[in-house]
Formats: structure tokens, C-alpha cells, sequence
């Protein structure tokens, strides 16, 4: 190689860049598609009307800036902003993280120059071009020279790009499943509302029954919107947290108290003696016994059981949720913490939730270094797990990350 190609530094930089700016326009578009969409099906009656001549143009545009000013809408744009700032202000970074790797194989294939002077220069373009024009979005785009010399590097190339791949696809999948969580709520918010407009000024049970239904479905999207806003500053490295030395045992034993008030189609039951001490942040993981007692009862039928349990260890202390509901198939027991997924997408509605809860969960119990374990027989029951070590304090410093909000999503 010459003096000239040495000094040439890796181009991962601009790569990074490449590809999120692709992926911030992809979103951005996807995200248009739908706003334009949600409102265009509010506002077709009204264009309809204008074109009949029942209504002026500026009773049309009115009626547009109506619909835009809703809090749904507002809320829906707000999301959509946070999703597209964060991946247009962190996006480039996280690529250059994953193409580190590729960086650190440039410049040594540069600096090794004299110990690789049996490959003559020609093979190191065709391996530069070779991932030049390789098709990163692509199943099918690899790396290949045909050199044997270059195999290794090959290897390590393909493999980068195929977790490239692997990243893309997840955050594409979250997106498109966020937006259809959010479209799923405001098409039924807009169902009642006609229906309302329709029928409700003078029947007063379609009346009650859309209120009751248009509150419900606002309930649970300012629920979803919540638990994506934590998830997303979870990931972005805002979310705070706040460490300090408490009795597990004893909030078990709140949680237990809550639960046995609000709920009297479970029969529930707590072993957990006190004190067992812990170190970490008390709100969040009292926010990750809910999830799984939520859980819990959204999949056991009234009249079963369900069991609180913790335990002191050695090296830290253990909690479970036991219950007698419908079990987890073997196939289904290792997606459950991915986001949005669940096990039986046609009790859904009846069981509600959104499919986030143990994402949640997850999230908080590897901020705390700990782990979950997973028991299930189908129609006998399951019991989650969770075992945390005993922190050192000054590995986990209360406060958490920066200055950003402690707002938890609820259950």
C-alpha cells in the first residue's frame, strides 16, 4: 500500500450518518403516513360536505385545526417527536458503537502493513470495495473477495453487518408496533365519536356507552404513551434512579395489602419474612412485583391463587409471583419480555394491557444486575422469579442518570 492509503482513516463516520439519516426519514414519513391518515378519515365527512356545497372552505379549515388541537392528536405528535429527535440526536452514535469493531479492523489492516506483504495491494481493494457496494438492508448483501488471505476479515465484516441488520429490524419492528398500539385506541375513539354525532344527542344509552368507551380507550393510550416515554428514556440512558437501603419483605407486604383491597377475585397469599434488606431503587422494582402480580391476574381466572414469596440469599435476595392461571407455552416463555409481544394475540383486548409490562420489568431488574426465572405448565400456572444481588454502593450512586425525570409509567 502507499503512504496515501495509510493515512486514510476509517469511514465509519459518515457511514453512521448514512444510515440514520436513511432510518430518521424512514420514520419520519411512516410517521406523516399516519398522522395524515388518522385525520383524513376525521375529515373526510367535511371535504364531502364541501364538495356538495353544504359548508364553506374555511368551515373545512376550522374544523381541520379542531382536529389537529386535540389532546390526542397532541399527544400522538409528541411521541412521534421524541421517537424522531432521539434517533436523529442519538441514532449516529449508536451505529458507530456497533461499527466500532469495523473501525479497529481498518486501521490495524493499515498499520499492519509490512506483516501482511504477501497480499499484494490489489486484494485489500477488492476488499474495500467489497464493502463499499455492500447492501447493508439487504439479507443477502455479504462481503466476498475470494481471497483466501481475506477470509477472516470477511468473517468479522459479514458478522458486524448481520447485527447491523439485526438492530435495524428491531427498532423498525418497535416502531411499526408502537404505531399501530397508538392507531388501535384513537380509530376506536373516533368510532364512538361518530356514533355520538350520529345517535348520542338523543339516545342516552348510546350516549353513556360512548363516554364511558371514549374514556377508557384515552385511559389506556395515555398509559401506552407513558410506558413508551419510560422505555424510551431507558434506552436513550435518561431514565433516573434513585438507590437506597430498604426491607423488601415489607414492601412485598404493601403490594400484598394493595392487591388484597382492589381485588376480590384472586385469592392472594404472601411468604415473606422480615426484614430481608436490600439496596436499590424501592419505588422501581415495587413498580416490577405490580407487573407481574398485573400479569398474574390478567391470565388466571376468578377464584385462583396467587402467591408472594421472597427470600433472603447469600449473595442478595429473591422474589416470586405464583399463580394458578392458563401457563406459558414453551415457545412462547422466551419472547415474553420482547416489547409488544404476546403470547395469544386474540386475548388481547379481553385481557387488555399493552404488551409492554414486562418489558418494563426487564428493564428494571437488569438496572439492578439481577435476573429472572421462569416456571410454566399451560393450564397449571406460572412463576416468575426474580433474584438481585446485593449492590456495593458505590456501584450503583443514588441519583441515577443526569438530571432527567423520575416519572414511572403506571400498571
Amino acid at each position: 500500500m502507499d503512504k496515501k492509503n495509510k493515512k486514510r482513516p476509517p469511514r465509519t463516520r459518515s457511514i453512521a450518518r448514512k444510515i440514520n439519516f436513511s432510518f430518521f426519514f424512514d420514520l419520519f414519513w411512516m410517521f406523516l403516513f399516519v398522522d395524515v391518515l388518522l385525520v383524513g378519515f376525521e375529515l373526510w365527512p367535511w371535504l364531502m360536505k364541501l364538495n356538495a356545497g353544504e359548508v364553506s372552505g374555511e368551515v373545512v379549515i376550522l374544523r381541520l385545526n379542531h382536529i389537529i388541537e386535540q389532546p390526542i392528536y397532541m399527544a400522538v405528535a409528541a411521541v412521534e417527536g421524541f421517537f424522531l429527535i432521539t434517533q436523529l440526536l442519538f441514532g449516529s452514535g449508536k451505529v458507530r458503537h456497533s461499527l466500532k469493531p469495523l473501525d479497529e479492523i481498518a486501521s490495524a489492516a493499515i498499520n499492519f502493513d509490512e506483516k501482511v506483504s504477501g497480499i499484494d495491494e490489489e486484494a485489500f481493494r477488492r476488499l474495500e470495495n467489497a464493502i463499499d457496494s455492500v447492501d447493508s438492508a439487504s439479507e443477502k448483501g455479504r462481503v466476498q473477495t475470494g481471497e483466501k488471505e481475506l477470509e477472516g476479515l470477511e468473517v468479522a465484516v459479514n458478522n458486524l453487518i448481520q447485527r447491523m441488520r439485526d438492530s435495524y429490524l428491531q427498532q423498525a419492528r418497535f416502531v411499526s408496533d408502537a404505531s399501530h398500539e397508538l392507531r388501535t385506541p384513537i380509530a376506536v375513539i373516533k368510532g364512538y365519536a361518530d356514533m355520538l354525532d350520529r345517535w348520542g344527542k338523543t339516545d342516552e344509552k348510546v350516549l353513556e356507552e360512548s363516554i364511558e368507551a371514549i374514556k377508557s380507550e384515552s385511559e389506556h393510550m395515555n398509559h401506552l404513551v407513558e410506558q413508551l416515554l419510560f422505555l424510551a428514556r431507558g434506552d436513550t440512558g435518561r431514565a433516573k434512579m434513585e438507590f437506597t437501603d430498604f426491607d423488601l419483605a415489607a414492601l412485598l407486604h404493601e403490594v400484598y395489602d394493595e392487591y388484597s383491597m382492589i381485588d376480590s377475585a384472586h385469592a392472594f397469599s404472601i411468604e415473606a419474612a422480615v426484614p430481608i434488606p436490600l439496596y436499590g431503587d424501592q419505588s422501581m422494582i415495587k413498580q416490577t412485583a405490580r407487573i407481574l402480580i398485573d400479569n398474574a391476574i390478567k391470565y388466571t381466572p376468578q377464584g385462583g391463587s396467587i402467591a408472594i414469596r421472597a427470600q433472603s440469599l447469600f449473595a442478595g435476595a429473591s422474589f416470586s409471583v405464583q399463580d394458578s392461571g392458563i401457563g406459558i407455552s414453551e415457545t412462547a416463555a422466551p419472547h415474553i419480555f420482547e416489547r409488544f409481544y404476546r403470547a395469544d394475540s386474540s386475548r388481547a383486548r379481553e385481557t387488555g394491557g399493552t404488551g409492554l409490562g414486562l418489558s418494563i420489568a426487564k428493564w428494571i431488574v437488569d438496572k439492578h444486575r439481577g435476573s429472572f426465572e421462569i416456571v410454566s405448565r399451560e393450564e397449571l400456572g406460572t412463576r416468575i422469579t426474580v433474584t438481585l444481588p446485593h449492590l456495593p454502593h458505590e456501584t450503583a450512586k443514588p441519583g441515577g442518570a443526569g438530571n432527567a425525570d423520575n416519572t414511572q409509567p403506571r400498571q
